[in-house]
C-alpha cells in the first residue's frame, strides 16, 4: 500500500491515528478563532461577528500578518487569559493525533505590560498538568529569549527562567526578525543556558541566507535549528547539517507564507533536505494565523512534495528523536508509532 496514492480523506482519517510529536509551534499563535472572538469583543463587540474574526485573519502579506498578530496579542488583558489560550492548544493537539509538543512562549510583550513571569508560568504549568492528566498529552516550554528587544532582554528573559526553575520549561529559543539580531550578540545567553543545563534551538534561515545557520551553530551552540531553509544555498552546511545530526524544524507552509526563499510548496527544499540526509521534521509555527495544521503539512508532503508513506512515518519518528524529552520516553514514543502505523497503513 505504500505506493497508492489515496484520497485526502482517507489520508487524514488515518493520519490522525498515528502518534505525532510538533516542536516547532509558537503558542501565541494557537488561539482557535472562537477564542480570538472572545479577547477582541472585549473591546470592540463587532468581533462577536465570527465573519470579522475571519477578517482578521485574511491577508496575503508579512505585514499585514504581523498586524493580525500584534491586534491579537494586544487582546490580552490578564494573565488569566493564557488559560484560555491553553484550552485552544489543547483543543488543537488533540484534533492533529499530537501526543507530544514542545511551544514557543515570547514573555517580553507580556512583561511590557507590567504581567509577572511567575504568574504567566503559573497558568501555563497548571494547565500543562490539567492536559497530561485529562489527555495524556505532554507540553513542554521553550522560552523565546528573543532577537527583538536585545541581548540583555534576552539574558533578563533567560534569569527568570532560572529563577522559575520549573521541569515544564526545558530551554530557550531565539525567534524575531534574523536581520535585525544577528547570532553573535546571544553568544553570552546562550553559553549561559548551556552552562545552566537547558536546551537551545535558534531560528535561523527563516530570512536570511546560510550564515545565519552556520551562526547559530558556530556561536550559540544550538542543538536544533528553526526552519533553516536557506541551508540549502550551501551544499557545505548540508552536509554538516546531515553529518552532525543538526536538524531541522521545518515550516511549509509559513516559508512559503513569508516568500523570502519558497514562492510555492512544491518547491521547498524539504524534499532535497530529506534526499541528503538531514534530519527533517515538519511543523506549523502559527497554526491560527497560516490557517494551517499539522496534519495538513504532512498533507503537503504526500500529496506536493513526493514523500512516500514510508517517508512520511520516518519524518514523524523524527520529531521524536530529537525532541528533548528522556530517551526512555522517545523508545516509548516511537514504539507508539509503529505499531498505530500497523494497523492503519
Amino acid at each position: 500500500m505504500a505506493n497508492k496514492l489515496m484520497d485526502k480523506k482517507e489520508f487524514y482519517d488515518k493520519l490522525k491515528n498515528i502518534p505525532k510529536a510538533e516542536i516547532h509551534l509558537h503558542i501565541e499563535a494557537l488561539p482557535s478563532r472562537k477564542f480570538v472572538s472572545k479577547l477582541l469583543s472585549r473591546q470592540d463587540p463587532k468581533y462577536k461577528d465570527m465573519a470579522n474574526v475571519d477578517e482578521v485573519f485574511t491577508y496575503d502579506n508579512l505585514t499585514q500578518f504581523i498586524q493580525a498578530f500584534l491586534l491579537v496579542q494586544g487582546a490580552f488583558k490578564e494573565p488569566e487569559d493564557f488559560a484560555g489560550l491553553m484550552e485552544s492548544a489543547r483543543d488543537y493537539l488533540i484534533d492533529n493525533g499530537i501526543v507530544y509538543a514542545e511551544m514557543f512562549f515570547a514573555p517580553t510583550a507580556f512583561l511590557k505590560k507590567g504581567w509577572q513571569f511567575e504568574q504567566i508560568m503559573d497558568f501555563f504549568v497548571k494547565k500543562i498538568d490539567e492536559i497530561y492528566e485529562k489527555d495524556h498529552i505532554k507540553i513542554r516550554l521553550l522560552i523565546d529569549v528573543s532577537r527583538t528587544f536585545g541581548a540583555e532582554n534576552a539574558q533578563n528573559n533567560l534569569d527568570l527562567v532560572l529563577k522559575y526553575n520549573s521541569d515544564k520549561i526545558i530551554g530557550i529559543g531565539l525567534g524575531g526578525a534574523e536581520i535585525k539580531g544577528p547570532a553573535a550578540e546571544y553568544k553570552d545567553v546562550y553559553a549561559n543556558a548551556k552552562k545552566a543545563g537547558l536546551c537551545r534551538v535558534a531560528h535561523a534561515g527563516e530570512d536570511v541566507g546560510p550564515e545565519s545557520v552556520w551562526d547559530s551553530i558556530k556561536l550559540l551552540d544550538a542543538q536544533r535549528i528553526g526552519h533553516g531553509i536557506s541551508s540549502i544555498q550551501d551544499e557545505n552546511l548540508v552536509k554538516y547539517l546531515a553529518d552532525n545530526k543538526i536538524p531541522l524544524e521545518i515550516c511549509p507552509t509559513s516559508n512559503v507564507f513569508t516568500k523570502k526563499y519558497v514562492q510555492k510548496i512544491e518547491e521547498h527544499p524539504i524534499r532535497p533536505f530529506f534526499d541528503k540526509g538531514v534530519i527533517v521534521t515538519v511543523n506549523t509555527d502559527d497554526p491560527t494565523f497560516f490557517n494551517v495544521n499539522l496534519l495538513d503539512e504532512y498533507w503537503n508532503l504526500y500529496s506536493k512534495l513526493n514523500f512516500t508513506l514510508d517517508e512520511i512515518k520516518q519524518v514523524i519518528i523524527n520529531a521524536f528523536e530529537v525532541s528533548f524529552m528522556p530517551e526512555a520516553d522517545k523508545a516509548k514514543y516511537i514504539e507508539e508509532v509503529n505499531k498505530a502505523w500497523g494497523k492503519n497503513f
